[in-house]
């Protein structure tokens, strides 16, 4: 087989994986309103890929506080929970395993999105940031809307976005998710407070860089402690800085909450990797670095070909591979690889981010 690694199986601490295939998040914006209800349209999408090893689904906002794009999921109320279910049980019964990626946006809204003020380590709006809503365009298209200044973050918020995190990890297993990723990265609020950019706090949250990754480690810690360290991952960016977040000093920052992060034996880091034409490249030496740093699973995910997947798994650099916008169009895209089938291509970029029906969304068609 000329994918061998791509198509082994793997033990994910203790999670038995058919193939090394994962599904990376991708928004899709599909929840049911009111209320960011998961829903059986959103079941039969993500039961179509479940040809992956592993999902890790669409970021769900573990508040309304927490959201910044119009029509996401949540994961904190009951109906939220049921809706879920949903999911996972369609998951399941295909053979594959299924992660809750848990989402508080920070600074990265809008109160035309949840009528809230977004909350940030630090008052500094992002700049040239949109986010979206859908306000009856004659097409369905989102609308993108600039964020709004955030109000900086007392220790009570703090402690709150914590047991809202926590509260989140306990609905997903609940639900019945195998586990679930703390995201970390892209902009996000734990990616605000861990850069020296968007975090001007003086206080042990901010200044030093064992201070600004204070809030990942304890919500990591708080996560593992309440679903197991075997069901809690970790997702960042490191050579992402989209959304005004270019600091200097974030590979160390990085480096230095893995070395934390190992100490608390989580399962896996899921670097999620720009993915764009010219998008910077992460160095060889990283990926060693990380490696030697970081025991248990490390994920890659940014447009990967599988030459270039399996080529990283061969160097044993990764352990799994992300692929998005290849599940999107393709929902058997492990099959067209075996097979090197033509893939399917967006049909209609309208229906990226938002829609009611099947198209664009589980319309793509499988092998034969």
């Amino acid at each position: 087989m000329k994918y061998q690694k791509l198509f082994e199986k793997y033990n994910l601490n203790g999670i038995e994986l058919e193939n090394r295939f994962l599904m990376a998040p991708m928004t899709r914006s599909r929840a049911t309103q009111p209320g960011d209800i998961p829903n059986a349209l959103m079941a039969e999408y993500y039961s179509q890929r479940s040809t992956a090893g592993i999902i890790i689904t669409e970021a769900t906002q573990i508040s309304l506080q927490g959201k910044g794009y119009a029509k996401t999921p949540g994961i904190y109320s009951k109906e939220q929970i049921e809706g879920w279910k949903l999911i996972t049980d369609a998951v399941h019964k295909k053979g594959s395993k299924i992660f809750l990626q848990l989402w508080h946006v920070g600074r990265v809204s809008s109160s035309k999105v949840n009528g809230l003020q977004p909350i940030a380590p630090w008052a500094v709006k992002a700049q040239n940031t949109s986010v979206y809503i859908f306000d009856g365009a004659p097409n369905g298209d989102a609308t993108f809307v600039p964020v709004e200044e955030p109000r900086a973050m007392g220790k009570e918020d703090i402690d709150t976005v914590i047991a809202e995190f926590v509260q989140g990890a306990k609905n997903a297993i609940q639900a019945g998710f195998d586990g679930v990723e703390i995201h970390g990265a892209n902009g996000y609020l734990i990616d605000q407070f861990l850069r020296s950019n968007s975090n001007k706090r003086t206080d042990e949250y901010g200044g030093t860089k064992e201070n600004r990754i204070r809030l990942l480690l304890e919500i990591s810690k708080a996560v593992a402690l309440a679903v197991g360290k075997e069901k809690t991952g970790v997702r960042l960016s490191p050579f992402i800085s989209f959304k005004d977040m270019n600091d200097p000093e974030i590979l160390q920052t990085i480096m230095l909450a893995s070395v934390a992060l190992n100490k608390l034996d989580l399962a896996y880091i899921h670097l999620c990797e720009a993915d764009w034409d010219d998008a910077p490249q992460i160095p060889n030496d990283f990926r060693v670095e990380l490696r030697k740093t970081f025991k248990n699973t490390i994920i890659a995910t940014g447009n990967k070909t599988p030459d270039q997947a399996e080529e990283l798994l061969e160097k044993d650099l990764v352990d799994l591979i992300g692929f998005g916008r290849k599940f999107l169009t393709n929902p058997d895209y492990p099959a067209r690889v075996k097979q090197n089938s033509k893939l399917n291509e967006i049909s209609d970029n309208h229906t990226l981010f938002g829609g009611g029906t099947a198209r664009g969304y589980t319309d793509y068609p499988f092998i034969g």
